[in-house]
């Protein structure tokens, strides 16, 4: 049973608006751009596929993909934009499921989990299980990509718990943080029509980098390259999030 939050018909039926600035082509063409080239022509599985922000443009642009995702509001939201034959979905957790598509476990080119998802599970159980499931379906030679935050406790003085992240006439969102068990919920109050707000709250196990590098070695994988966003930014100390590619060894 994951501890991840499942998202219910009311966030998924929001989300794309919620989130409307990451699909802007600035923020998804580099994004795609990158993942294709890692494809490099072969077939690819999105972990947590959503409601498709970066699946449905990568398969635009011609890369086969599926994808496993444990919210079943959040694929109805998918199916309004691609058939099931086009990009199909498992409904499971990222860390154990099967992807279901034309290519059998152990044979993508490529697999991705992407805007911070890797923090979902609340166990680093789980999010071991994420970086053992991704080897299982890749290929020798695979690569396993995380989009990650840099958790920002530097912002948080001692004593305090709270940060905001985004004050806008839009949104207000603050990060709570829980630094003995590594876990913040990040609170969301997005503005309404009507000029109520809705709130929305989610859970996460922050994870740091170097930790995300021992999971991977668990799994079998290697870190082959990390940069500060989806363009190639070299990644340094003042970094608010990276772009890390695990590869599996061509030899495995």
């Amino acid at each position: 049973m994951t501890t991840a939050d499942i998202w219910d018909e009311a966030i998924a039926r929001n989300y794309d608006d919620d989130c409307a600035e990451m699909f802007d082509d600035a923020v998804v063409g580099p994004t795609v751009a990158r993942l294709a080239a890692l494809a490099d022509g072969g077939p690819a599985c999105e972990f947590a596929i959503g409601t498709g922000r970066v699946a449905v443009p990568l398969w635009q642009s011609g890369v086969p993909v599926v994808g496993i995702e444990l919210s079943a509001p959040m694929i109805t939201q998918l199916r309004a934009k691609v058939r099931a034959d086009q990009i199909p979905v498992t409904e499971g957790d990222m860390a154990t499921a099967d992807a279901a598509g034309p290519d059998v476990v152990g044979e993508y080119s490529l697999v991705f989990l992407i805007f911070n998802t890797i923090m979902n599970p609340l166990t680093q159980d789980e999010q071991v299980g994420c970086f053992v499931n991704a080897a299982r379906h890749l290929r020798p030679g695979g690569a396993f990509v995380v989009e990650c935050g840099v958790p920002d406790l530097r912002r948080l003085p001692p004593g305090q718990t709270a940060v905001p992240f985004e004050v806008t006439d839009t949104h207000v969102g603050v990060d709570t943080f829980d630094p003995a068990r590594q876990l913040l919920t990040s609170v969301h109050l997005n503005r309404q029509p009507d000029g109520s707000y809705r709130r929305f709250d989610s859970h996460h196990r922050y994870v740091w980098p170097a930790e995300l590098d021992l999971m991977a070695r668990v799994a079998g994988l290697r870190l082959e390259s990390r940069s500060a966003d989806w363009s190639g930014t070299p990644f340094t100390a003042d970094s608010a999030a990276h772009v890390s590619v695990y590869r599996r060894p061509a030899a495995d």
